[in-house]
């Protein structure tokens, strides 16, 4: 299992940092300091990098982290504190649309995503990590769905996510209750797919990284986008889908790579075409 491999680059934007390596490209929220709570600036970034990637054919995988030692702390909220609106510079409905929008394009991505979450994930962070495709979470994670603390109620796509991940009643003990859980108790939920040694998660979720990397974009991003869409259709209309998806893989040179790999016993070698 291979994937051709671009050159590495790694950049640092005000809020963010972004590398590639292999056709995996890793965004690490970077406000340390404030638990990389999310600032209007990095909203900006994070968008505009999505964008980036979903255009992008030689990025293959995408992995979200965060510096510090924490995924993220939700939205920054410290400006709006006394309740001044100077603090928001649009009325808020269209700040809260402009983070949907960055909800959707993140779920949306073609490629698979993975979050990567040390420390705290909370309010609009834990949020994002759940709209990834997977989650691995170091054993020192704490989740919570921590907005009625603040007075606020859920967003970041969290009152449609939560209840697909953990059932109804589950997300509205999370929600309602806004109590913060750790690592084991969030694998206990299935809020997580792994929790691993906080040690072993780099190298954990560089294995996942890889292996998806090398998988076949097309075939994936498809596969995606069935399960996506799986509770919005019928069993009818998603058999149609998946039978629209395989013969577009069936047209594709990569299918064809697989299929003569498997009769020369090796790994296939993926371009996305």
């Amino acid at each position: 299992m291979t994937v051709e491999t671009e050159t590495s680059e790694s950049r640092d934007l005000e809020a963010i940092s972004v590398a590639r390596a292999g056709g995996i490209v890793t965004i690490t929220l970077r406000r340390p300091e404030r638990k990389n709570a999310i600032n209007g600036q990095m909203w900006n970034e994070f968008l505009a990098e999505l964008r980036t990637i979903a255009a992008s054919p030689s990025d293959r995988a995408v992995v979200i982290t965060g510096a510090g030692g924490d995924f993220c702390s939700g939205a920054d909220v410290s400006g709006m504190a006394g309740g001044d609106p100077s603090a928001v510079p649009v009325h808020q409905l269209a700040a809260m649309r402009h983070v949907g929008d960055i909800c959707l394009a993140l779920y949306r991505l073609p490629q698979p995503t993975i979050a990567k979450v040390r420390g705290v994930a909370v309010g609009a962070g834990a949020n994002m990590a759940l709209v990834c495709d997977m989650v691995v979470a170091s054993d020192t994670a704490r989740f919570s769905e921590i907005f009625a603390r603040r007075g606020l109620s859920i967003d970041f796509g969290g009152s449609w996510i939560l209840p697909r991940v953990v059932g109804m009643h589950r997300a509205k003990e999370l929600a309602l209750l806004a109590d913060i859980i750790d690592a084991k108790e969030a694998n206990d939920m299935g809020l997580v797919n792994r929790v691993v040694a906080d040690g072993d998660l780099d190298a954990f979720v560089d294995d996942w990284a890889t292996k998806l990397a090398a998988g076949p974009p097309i075939a994936l991003a498809m596969t995606k986008r069935l399960l996506n869409n799986s509770f919005n259709v019928t069993l009818e209309e998603a058999l149609d889908d998946e039978g629209l998806s395989q013969t577009v893989n069936f047209s594709t040179r990569d299918t064809a790579e697989a299929v003569r790999a498997f009769m020369e016993k090796r790994a296939p070698t993926f371009e996305g075409r």
